[in-house]
């Protein structure tokens, strides 16, 4: 299963989702505090688990973070009540509260905490952490943007997001800065438009939930058991397929929402953030095709009692995603920018 159906579970999953939608809809800061406290506090049973130190260690770490940017955060909207009374745009105040929200979020340059803490998660709370958990964050930035603070913070993000995966052997790693690298584009789509971020969101959250279901069906974790398990090989076209999508190469699905930020940041004339944009993208590209070539060339180890089936509902999923994702520039064709 992708993940325990368990009524304790349930309920915390239930808490995880209304506490966004709390923090999201309150119309004061303090409520918006209240909602991702809970968020938190909800968050922390779900990873946590007596038996694996790893997700114990996990769940402490998250909770420390986290923690350390709530308190600024709370510090800052006091300052902003007591000191502040009118509504005027302050400097600081705003880069404050934006720090503490990409800190919440896992962006650079608090972006330390993010792998090391995934690292020790299930596939199903890495998909959590890495698209439900940006949401709340990402939309109280957007009511309070410091614009100059953010295009300096996402042009980080992209590069260090390509930086930390180079050297990456676990694939959860990877994909936890492949996360940083796209938080950059989040952020961009969020300055250009609410409805382009939402849009590209959506996207990413479909390409990384195929993904991190694949790899919990076949229980990976590292690049070399891509190596040694012997696989169908329609498994590791479909990888192939949406980790290309998921780079933005041009035919598939995930190109889209990239190239939509890449027309509107030329048009505003911003050339050097987009040729920063394209070139980290072609390196990720770079990342990603390297673990694919290497699982689909090194079939000469061939381990007979190491052989994996899957069943027919779950090879028909993943397929029938990886369509989408491959045909996905089809369905592009019926916007018109």
């Amino acid at each position: 299963m992708f993940f325990n159906i368990n009524s304790n579970k349930m309920f915390f999953y239930f808490i995880l989702f209304f506490s966004s939608l709390i923090s999201i809809s309150s119309n004061s800061w303090l409520g918006c505090w209240i909602g991702l406290e809970i968020n938190l506090l909800s968050f922390i049973p779900l990873i946590s688990h007596y038996k694996n130190l790893l997700s114990s260690e996990a769940a402490l770490k998250y909770f420390l973070t986290q923690a350390i940017a709530s308190i600024n955060f709370l510090f800052t909207i006091l300052i902003k009540m007591i000191l502040l009374k009118n509504f005027e745009i302050n400097n600081l105040i705003s880069i404050m509260i934006n720090s503490s929200m990409l800190m919440k979020m896992g962006s650079t340059p608090f972006h330390f905490w993010f792998p090391n803490i995934i690292e020790g998660l299930s596939w199903f709370n890495c998909f959590i952490l890495m698209t439900w958990q940006k949401i709340s964050p990402m939309i109280l930035l957007s009511y309070y943007m410091n614009n100059n603070f953010l295009m300096m913070i996402m042009i980080f993000n992209v590069i260090i997001g390509i930086l930390g995966g180079i050297n990456q052997t676990s694939l959860r790693k990877l994909m936890a800065f492949s996360s940083i690298n796209n938080l950059g584009w989040m952020l961009a789509a969020l300055l250009i438009s609410e409805n382009l971020w939402l849009f590209y969101l959506l996207l990413y959250s479909f390409l990384i939930s195929i993904l991190c279901f694949t790899f919990n069906l076949m229980n990976i974790y590292f690049i070399n058991q891509l190596f040694i398990i012997n696989m169908n090989p329609l498994i590791k076209i479909s990888l192939l397929i949406n980790f290309l999508s998921l780079g933005g190469l041009p035919p598939f699905l995930g190109f889209f929402p990239k190239w939509i930020i890449i027309n509107f940041l030329i048009i505003n004339k911003f050339f050097i953030i987009s040729f920063i944009f394209i070139l980290m993208s072609l390196i990720m590209l770079f990342l990603y095709i390297r673990i694919i070539y290497s699982s689909i060339t090194f079939n000469y180890f061939k381990i007979k009692w190491f052989k994996f089936h899957l069943k027919n509902k779950s090879m028909m999923f993943i397929n029938m995603f990886s369509m989408i994702s491959l045909l996905g520039m089809m369905i592009s064709t019926f916007f018109f920018l």
